[in-house]
């Protein structure tokens, strides 16, 4: 466990290196000119090179490095020597130049086969997982950690190259390096002696330049040579080493020729970087020692002669010794090793942001999981580490297992195994197993003695897909073609990692989000764990889920509408909101279909009839009648019918026609026009549409058909004739506030029921304007409409459920309180038409979205409605004023836009005179109402209105209830 200090120190110089890094990006950036990996074959390269591509599009980055892979030639293996000289001849032929003096460049060592990790042989340990997310949403690698960490090194050096051994993540803090001075540094760092003997050791002189340098010695040697201080502590070759400009013009001087490329670089040779190019600069070093010197191949005259011209060439340079403190060291070594890195030692990483669970939708804490789908149904045993991988149910996975790039269903992983697929060259695949402890490089495997190395020895069946293969590897099924480890990953198609991946980083992507739609997690935490939204991909994916769900089944259209919601808002695509709140009008509208099919029994019983209606105001519950809040949770609303200024002010007029056609006609706005084709009836979509309103009371009434086409001589001669209808809104501003589209539609509805001797419950009435909001498209609740329709002060409920069930009881108030109620309430109109904001997404899309703010005021205001209903019965007009001035801060919390600088002055104006306020409707212009506190009057209510806002029609109206 690193202590508190370290873990401090190391954690800020995590993050200032990320801040190093995001400057890395902007065009005036000190940055690396080359960055090149090495591979060890064509194959392995392709996959470097598409992870980098893929990096380079994203903008992830810097735009002006050139980049490069660079292979064993053939495959051949010329060791991390004769690569490091590969890349060199690559860049002078890239530059033009052999000069090197101006150039930075970063070499990562990368081609191994991973034979001690398999499943990151055909990806490369340089792309394996690291357990985080970036601070830019995207998962980690070795190599995103390389990128990011060593971003702040060509600043701090004049030119040269640094390479590293791509299977190492260094935590240490560029700052404490400065290294403008000709020769080689070594990036080391104080690592227990244990560590020491299985990686390279520097042995450092009093001057700072490394006197030794001691590659895999044992700790008795190490300890007698005096390289190991009192703490049992060793200066660790970390695999970062820096050459100078002028020290890597010499390394290339040994290539700078085809004849001396091909006597260095090639798999007779093998040369070590390590072993063959810093132990000539270390200043007690002798050629006859270096000819000692164990190679990373085996020994050879070859060799022989290519040490000395290395030493020839570099020992008249030495090498400083740099050590980083605090810093930490982390190999990615064998596979037992990675288990234990990402599962037991976890939480002394934390500080790093490491996770035992990254881009997953699993939530235990037993197990370790990268980028992975998890089956709930699916079992999972302790301490498994799982990546890549898509986790069906019916699977069971034993204890301390690793599984990696696999698709698992109804099987079951033997405990303490690793299970890896891979896709072949040929689209078939291959799933290799083998224990935790199993070494490809020795002849056991699963407990059994083989007759070769593990890595060899032909094993594993292929299958045409993933899930046969998946059988057969774990059933022992040996039919057909076998492969080793080595050769299968030889064949892999390489080209599938990264789209695999990504496939599965979108699946986790969709079904976490549908895991917060179903557990009804806002959509804004969901947007920050999005920060750079969501791909086309998962779009397609949800969109799929949302479409198969049935929207007139309740709790599949709860569903829907938040997965097109929550879709919307991660893409900020405005066409996906509108699906959401088609859906809401659709299922509405199927609902009440139902019962509003086109009638031919229709027929007009009556000459003319005139239908008038009140206004409505509105106390408690508002927003809680509408769609589809009240779908899913019920409403509960308080309201009054009121006559203004002596007048039934909404009236629309049926009269019996002699010829076969419709006229329709709209007084107030001087709208008149006259229908003899079906199919313009039936357009009552568009809002700008005089008669939108008129066309869908015939069609909700059952007078005409939805969508069949019926001629209209037809319908008119089954009517026993035309039909004139004719809408008026007397003397009743635009924008009101007080319901009259509503109940004006509620009115067109009971006319006509009347006109045609039809039978109807309230709730049907109710329920026929419903659907015409519907049809017409301008979506809204029920309660406007049952506030004009049913006269007096009544609480309006109704169940959850797609068909509402409206219950409307009158309050039971007594004649005193009635009394005092009429002679202290008072209407007021702002002087301004209400503006025309999208109100309905704007409160109900938070709704819809989960927002706790919204769901907790829906609430509270139906807890409102019925406390007001029990202060209104017990005769508590104050107590009523009290909780509509709470309404009213309840409501400004729900949409700000309710109110603005007119009303707010109005409000001030008159505080002396009023205890309670409150909007009318959705407020934000129109009327709104108050209860003037006792012995005030509307005239000294209007007296003072006049004062504050002469001629500016700001102005109290008489009202009065209609019981």
């Amino acid at each position: 466990m690193l202590n508190q200090y370290k873990t401090l120190f190391l954690r800020q110089s995590y993050l200032d290196s990320y801040d190093t890094y995001k400057l890395s990006l902007s065009p005036s950036a000190v940055i690396w000119d080359y960055v090149i990996l090495t591979a060890s074959n064509e194959a392995q390269a392709k996959a470097y090179n598409e992870q980098i591509e893929y990096r380079i599009k994203a903008g992830v980055l810097p735009a002006a490095t050139k980049y490069a892979v660079i292979s064993d030639l053939d495959g051949k293996r010329c060791g991390s020597g004769g690569a490091t000289l590969a890349v060199l001849k690559y860049i002078a032929e890239v530059e033009g130049s052999t000069n090197f003096y101006k150039l930075r460049i970063l070499c990562i060592h990368s081609g191994g086969d991973s034979k001690r990790v398999p499943q990151y042989s055909a990806c490369g340990k340089i792309f394996s997982p690291v357990p985080r997310m970036l601070l830019d949403d995207r998962r980690s690698t070795l190599f995103d950690e390389f990128i990011i960490g060593m971003s702040g090194i060509p600043s701090r050096i004049a030119s040269g190259m640094l390479v590293c051994s791509g299977d190492v993540l260094l935590l240490l803090n560029p700052l404490q390096l400065d290294f403008y001075g000709e020769g080689a540094t070594a990036l080391s760092i104080k690592e227990n002696v244990q560590t020491g003997r299985n990686h390279g050791v520097f042995l450092g002189g009093e001057d700072g330049k490394v006197k030794r340098f001691l590659h895999k010695q044992t700790v008795e040697h190490l300890t007698e040579l005096g390289a190991v201080d009192k703490r049992g502590s060793v200066d660790l070759d970390t695999g970062a080493v820096i050459f100078s400009g002028g020290l890597v013009n010499a390394l290339y001087s040994l290539v700078d020729t085809n004849e001396k490329y091909a006597i260095m670089v090639n798999d007779h040779v093998r040369l070590s970087f390590y072993a063959d190019f810093l132990y000539p600069l270390a200043k007690d070093n002798t050629l006859e020692d270096f000819y000692l010197e164990q190679p990373e191949g085996d020994f050879s005259p070859e060799l022989g002669e290519a040490r000395k011209l290395i030493w020839e060439a570099l020992h008249e340079y030495t090498m400083k010794l740099v050590r980083f403190s605090p810093a930490s060291f982390l190999h990615f070594g064998t596979t037992c090793e990675l288990l234990k890195l990402m599962t037991e030692d976890m939480p002394n990483y934390r500080f790093l942001d490491w996770s035992n669970v990254v881009n997953s939708n699993y939530h235990g804490s037993d197990c370790a999981v990268y980028n992975s789908y998890i089956s709930s149904h699916a079992k999972i045993g302790n301490g498994c580490y799982i990546e890549d991988s898509d986790i069906h149910s019916g699977t069971c996975i034993g204890e301390g297992s690793i599984v990696s790039g696999v698709t698992l269903k109804d099987v079951s992983v033997p405990g303490h195994t690793v299970i890896h697929g891979l896709k072949l060259a040929d689209d078939r695949f291959v799933v290799r197993m083998y224990g935790i402890n199993d070494n490809p490089k020795e002849i056991k495997w699963l407990g059994q003695v083989l007759d070769e190395p593990l890595w060899t020895k032909p094993l594993f069946p292929v299958r045409s897909v993933m899930e046969e293969a998946v059988k057969a590897t774990l059933t022992g099924d040996n039919t057909g073609i076998l492969l080793s480890l080595k050769d299968s990953f030889n064949q892999a198609d390489v080209t599938q990692i990264l789209p695999w991946q990504s496939k599965l980083d979108d699946k986790i992507k969709v079904e976490s989000i549908l895991e917060a739609v179903y557990n009804s997690t806002p959509v804004s935490e969901i947007i920050k764990s999005f920060p750079n939204g969501i791909s086309e991909r998962v779009e397609r994916y949800l969109l799929y889920e949302a479409d198969r769900l049935d929207e007139n089944i309740l709790d599949q259209f709860s569903r829907k509408i938040r997965i097109y919601y929550y879709a919307s808002q991660l893409t900020g695509r405005e066409i996906l909101a509108s699906k959401c709140f088609d859906t809401i009008c659709s299922a509405i509208l199927n609902a009440a279909l139902k019962h509003t099919a086109y009638n031919p029994e229709n027929h007009i019983a009556k000459t003319e009839v005139i239908t008038r209606l009140p206004v409505r105001v509105n106390w408690g519950g508002g927003w809680s009648d509408t769609p589809p809040y009240c779908l899913e949770h019920g409403g509960t609303v308080l309201n009054a019918a009121v006559t203004l200024n002596g007048q039934l002010p909404i009236e629309v007029t049926l009269r019996r026609l002699d010829e076969p056609k419709i006229i329709l006609a709209s007084t107030d706005i001087g709208s008149y026009k006259e229908f003899t084709e079906i199919s313009e009836l039936q357009k009552c979509h568009d809002p700008s549409d005089a008669f939108a309103l008129h066309k869908a009371a015939l069609i909700a009434c059952s007078v005409i058909p939805y969508k069949e086409i019926i001629p209209l001589t037809e319908i008119c001669n089954n009517l026993g004739g035309g039909l004139y209808m004719n809408t008026r809104v007397i003397n009743v501003p635009k924008g009101s506030g007080l319901g009259t589209s509503s109940i004006l539609a509620g009115a067109c509805v009971k006319g006509l029921f009347t006109f045609l001797d039809i039978k109807a419950s309230d709730n049907e009435l109710y329920n026929r304007v419903l659907c015409m909001e519907q049809i017409m498209s301008t979506g809204g609740g029920w309660q406007d409409q049952v506030g004009g329709l049913a006269p007096g002060i009544k609480m309006v409920t109704a169940a959850p459920s797609l068909e509402q069930q409206i219950v409307c009881t009158p309050l039971v108030m007594t004649n005193e309180a009635l009394k005092e109620l009429d002679e202290r309430f008072a209407l007021i109109y702002t002087g301004q038409r209400r503006l025309a904001r999208n109100l309905l997404r704007g409160v109900i899309g938070k709704y819809i979205g989960s927002e706790l703010v919204p769901l907790n005021i829906l609430y509270r205001i139906q807890q409102m409605a019925v406390l007001m209903r029990f202060e209104l019965e017990r005769g508590n007009i104050d107590g009523i004023a009290k909780l509509m001035d709470e309404h009213w801060e309840l409501s400004k919390k729900l949409d700000a836009g309710c109110t603005n600088t007119c009303i707010d002055q109005i409000f001030i104006a008159i505080e002396d005179l009023i205890d309670g306020r409150m909007i009318c409707g959705a407020g934000g212009g129109g009327f709104v109402q108050v209860i003037m506190k006792k012995g005030i009057t509307v005239k000294t209510l209007q007296e003072r209105l006049d004062d504050v806002f002469a001629d500016s029609g700001v102005g109290a109206w008489d009202c009065e209830f209609m019981m």
